[in-house]
């Protein structure tokens, strides 16, 4: 039985001690990974030792009885499950304000906690867009009230997304935005674009650049290329990224600002972002689940589930992905989590706007497509959906260490089953993945402390 613990109805937990028991702990901070009991007092990480260590000092005989209500102890059960610092998720899409229809912050974190996440940053491509303290205020506020996560908004580039004249960055810092972007397009003014990242610079702030040369994808709805033609279809070309992504690069050389690429889908932009790492940039990238898991032959010209910006690639952009993720040039694994209404994505491929859902598959598609075959150790993968987010953000989180905050994500990795849209916590059911079978399931996510999900 899957239960959503509400957040500010646990305080109850938090008061006491959490047990997670005998499971894999993975800490890239440390550098850990073995079987270790994790303790949790009062939202902290307390004590890791070997299983059974902690009960025995204390004299408590319940090892063979880790249920027992006389304990005094919340324990879940991590026998055979990795458990791993609070999953991170640089990039989602919550819809609020404006369009809460799709989704809004009460339904996206609880679709976040399911899905292992225990932070999220909200893109700003909102109605209103983040644009003005008030609209931070607004989701910051919301979320502390009604979200199980935590949820760090990311400020707008230039007002109202227009690309004509960049925001008041330094108000929206002090707001509370953890990062700006312009995500869902690219800010096309060179020069404006040049002057956004020098301002982020100044203020600490890391730009999370959505790569699409607006005028080469216009029109487009899938890859450009051989499937694109036998469907019919109007396709936009790898260079709409790869373009935009060596323009961002050059302007990051130049300004010697943090920039983060986001949701890259080519061999192109791998490749200018290994290069860039070569030569000391301050440049890291993420790839999302779908764009190492689907190629565009996926596309069967009706189901816009299978519509997204930027679009299912080939095959050999899909091999690039992964080893970019192999040898550590892509950093993160991020959702790029885009609730649509059911009646906006039937209106087919042409019509039908872009996106999918993303958090409450992507611990299993990551697992599946990139664990199992060998190409992540359980490690790496904690270090691409945990540490490197934290590490990006500049927050202080992604680590299992003694003293830091308690954000947990417990993971049974041999967990086998299909993908079922219907039992989403999110509102959008737009996947692709409906029906697919995986391994990998979330067993509990703690943030601060407390359980606000376990199954």
């Amino acid at each position: 039985m899957e239960t959503n613990i509400d957040l500010h109805a646990s305080a109850d937990v938090n008061a006491g001690i959490i047990w997670i028991r005998a499971g894999r702990v993975l800490d890239p901070a440390t550098g850990l990974d073995g079987v270790r009991d994790l303790w949790i007092r009062e939202g902290k990480i307390e004590k890791i030792c070997m299983p059974g260590e902690m009960q025995e000092e204390q004299g408590k005989g319940v090892d063979n009885n880790p249920d027992s209500a006389e304990s005094g102890w919340h324990v879940i059960d991590a026998r055979g499950c990795y458990v791993m610092p609070g999953l991170i998720d640089l990039h989602v899409h919550l819809r609020d304000p404006g369009q809460e229809y799709k989704e809004d912050i009460e339904t996206g974190g609880r679709a976040a906690a399911r899905g292992g996440f225990t932070t999220i940053c909200c893109m700003a491509n909102t109605s209103p867009a983040v644009d003005s303290p008030e609209t931070v205020a607004y989701i910051r506020e919301k979320a502390a009230r009604v979200s199980p996560v935590q949820v760090i908004p990311v400020g707008a580039v230039t007002k109202g997304l227009a690309g004509r004249e960049l925001t008041d960055m330094a108000a929206l810092k002090a707001a509370g935005i953890g990062a700006v972007s312009e995500d869902g397009k690219s800010v096309m003014d060179a020069s404006l674009c040049k002057k956004g990242m020098e301002l982020a610079k100044d203020l600490g702030l890391v730009t999370l650049a959505h790569c699409e040369h607006k005028k080469m994808q216009a029109g487009g709805v899938m890859n450009e290329g051989e499937v694109s033609r036998r469907l019919g279809l109007p396709g936009f070309c790898s260079g709409a990224e790869d373009i935009i992504a060596a323009r961002d690069i050059l302007l990051a050389e130049e300004t010697g600002a943090r920039l983060h690429l986001c949701h890259c889908s080519t061999a192109g932009s791998v490749e200018l972002l290994r290069a860039a790492k070569k030569a000391g940039l301050l440049v890291t990238g993420e790839a999302c689940p779908h764009h190492f898991t689907l190629t565009d032959e996926a596309v069967d010209g009706t189901d816009a589930n299978f519509k997204m910006a930027p679009p299912l690639r080939t095959a050999a952009d899909v091999e690039a992905i992964k080893r970019g993720l192999a040898d550590g040039t892509l950093d993160c694994i991020s959702t790029d989590h885009a609730p649509h209404a059911e009646f906006e994505k039937a209106k087919g491929m042409r019509e039908a706007p872009c996106g999918i859902v993303g958090l409450e598959t992507a611990v299993a598609l990551a697992i599946s497509e990139l664990v199992r075959p060998g190409l992540l150790t359980p490690l790496q993968l904690a270090e691409k959906m945990s540490f490197n987010p934290a590490r990006i953000l500049g927050i202080d989180r992604g680590t299992l260490e003694v003293g830091a905050q308690a954000d947990v994500t417990v993971i049974d990795p041999e967990a086998e089953y299909r993908i079922d849209k219907e039992t989403f916590a999110s509102k959008g059911r737009n996947t692709p993945f409906h029906g697919r079978r995986v391994h990998g399931r979330v067993r509990a996510t703690v943030v601060a402390g407390i359980p606000v999900f376990e199954a």
